[in-house]
């Protein structure tokens, strides 16, 4: 149990489902329309090359899942800190992450997972916006895990190394870890998107 964020192949994304009615069954296929609709009428092309789902090889980079464990009120605080109001609410406020430059969000009315809209961002703008907290912070990014396919940043910040990195690393990133996971989970989840090519959503 818990809230995921994690990324999503081609089978998944274009599934309407069997039964729309059923949460269970139903994939991101309205999702996908809803976008690729916005997308023309913005004078954008569709989103349609979303790779295919590749069979799960730790380490491999292929796919994205972290865990949203710590408290997000540093983070949070941390935003409004360093960002504009509305660029606090991008970063904080997106349930779907794709891989093309969005200047605004596109917000559709179809449930998602913790909503009853669906917000999708940008990864680009993302990117951005993760890379000037990681620079606030002074967040080790040759240190924490480039691959996110298994829970690596959790557990790096929870029961990993983390702790002995901020003390042989210190910065403003090791006085709150919490905060910094987060950090790093933005910023690797819009790399990760712009990389694979992917969307990327909470679970």
């Amino acid at each position: 149990m818990g809230i995921y964020l994690v990324s999503v192949a081609a089978e998944e994304w274009f599934d309407e489902g069997e039964d729309e009615d059923e949460e269970e069954d139903a994939g991101f296929g309205t999702v996908a329309a809803g976008l690729n609709e916005e997308l023309r009428r913005r004078g954008l092309p569709p989103y349609e090359s979303v790779p295919a789902e590749t069979e799960f090889v730790r380490g491999s980079g292929t796919q994205f899942e972290e865990k949203l464990v710590p408290s997000m009120y540093g983070f949070v605080e941390l935003c409004r800190e360093h960002l504009s109001s509305e660029e606090a609410e991008r970063i904080l406020d997106w349930s779907v992450l794709v891989p093309m430059s969005l200047d605004e969000a596109i917000e559709l009315p179809i449930g998602s997972a913790y909503t009853n809209t669906t917000v999708i961002a940008g990864a680009p703008q993302i990117l951005a916006l993760a890379e000037r907290l990681a620079r606030a912070v002074g967040l080790p990014d040759d240190r924490i895990p480039a691959a996110c396919d298994n829970l690596d940043l959790t557990m790096w910040f929870r029961d990993g190394p983390a702790k002995e990195t901020a003390a042989a690393r210190p910065g403003p990133w090791g006085e709150d870890l919490d905060t910094a996971f987060y950090v790093a989970l933005y910023l690797r989840a819009a790399q990760h998107s712009l990389r694979r090519g992917c969307p990327i959503v909470y679970s």
